[in-house]
């Protein structure tokens, strides 16, 4: 058994190996993850959450990484929750390593972590949303959360960051993926990275086109910034981290900041909830209940829906 308060109080004083410990715990639906996440609840609810997504070899590891050092020269403690695909054999994140990161890997200001999405869709982990409020309750300013590149259907993040950040490249077909929904339509701050290759203009030109295409914006209402950045020199990450900064100002301002933690809260506890009667109804399988219902689906004396009325009603305890 671990000592959860002892373990929260080495990761609040900026202990590495407290947070590691601390996340396992969340990957691992250890028994301990209640008091766990009971420790933490108290503790989180500082950190600034930017999500960056878009699809593969729009450089976003090296964006992530430029985008730590320019937070890092502001004196600010920052996590990157790096989502990487599973390995087929071990259920393991692929990078692991991080090596595109590897710049960062002595300084204590910054923590780094891979999690693998065994196998979950929509470009995150399941245990995502924990292995944030991990980091946040661990006293970090920013979390930078890295998707698995998965392409349009990696949207996910638009729901567990508080500000969304979409990648594109030119060359790579993104100026045709703006007409589509999906990925392009979830972005507060567009970045068109490797900007010193041929397009950068027209893709950063088609994108701004997209945008305003079927968008009804009032007076005062958030305009998606579009910034070109050639990450791998640095150039332009100080004004994608300018475009964050106003977003952050204009959603506490609005009161939309903590409308989106408010639902991603929600959303957090209805997936457990969710979660915890897959597992009821899993264990259903051989129950006789199960197999009394089924019998009086095929007999036509009840239907499908009305069996599972009954079935939900039996495990939680209503009607």
């Amino acid at each position: 058994m671990v000592d959860v308060p002892t373990l929260v109080e080495q990761a609040r004083a900026g202990g590495p190996r407290a947070v590691a410990r601390l996340i396992s715990l969340v990957e691992g639906a250890s028994p301990q993850l209640r008091e766990v996440m009971a420790a933490l609840a108290p503790l989180a609810g500082s950190a600034y959450v930017v999500g960056l997504t878009g699809s593969p070899g729009v450089g976003k590891s090296t964006s992530t990484s430029a985008l730590v050092s320019a937070y890092r020269k502001q004196g600010k403690r920052v996590a990157v929750l790096a989502v990487d695909p599973s390995s087929p054999f071990s259920g393991g994140a692929l990078l692991g390593d991080r090596v595109r990161m590897s710049d960062h890997a002595s300084d204590p200001g910054v923590y780094i972590r891979s999690m693998a999405t065994r196998g979950h869709l929509g470009g995150l982990a399941w245990a995502a949303p924990q292995a944030i409020r991990v980091l946040d309750a661990s006293g970090f300013d920013v979390v930078l959360v890295e998707t698995v590149g998965v392409g349009q259907s990696e949207v996910e993040i638009a729901s567990q960051a508080d500000t969304s950040v979409v990648l594109l490249a030119p060359g790579m077909g993104d100026g045709i993926q703006a007409a589509k929904a999906g990925i392009l339509e979830i972005g507060d701050v567009y970045v068109v990275n490797k900007a010193d290759r041929d397009g950068a203009d027209a893709t950063a030109r088609e994108l701004n086109h997209m945008l305003g295409l079927g968008e009804s914006r009032g007076p005062g209402d958030w305009r998606p910034p579009i910034v070109k950045t050639v990450a791998a020199r640095g150039v332009g990450v100080d004004e994608v981290v300018e475009a964050l900064e106003k977003h952050r100002a204009w959603m506490e301002e609005r009161g939309v900041l903590g409308e989106r933690r408010a639902a991603r809260a929600a959303r957090e506890v209805e997936t457990i909830a969710v979660t915890r009667l897959r597992e009821r109804i899993g264990s259903l399988h051989g129950d006789r209940r199960l197999d009394a219902l089924a019998e009086r689906i095929v007999a036509g004396s009840l239907d499908p829906y009305a069996a599972a009325d009954e079935l939900v009603a039996g495990l939680t305890g209503e009607g």
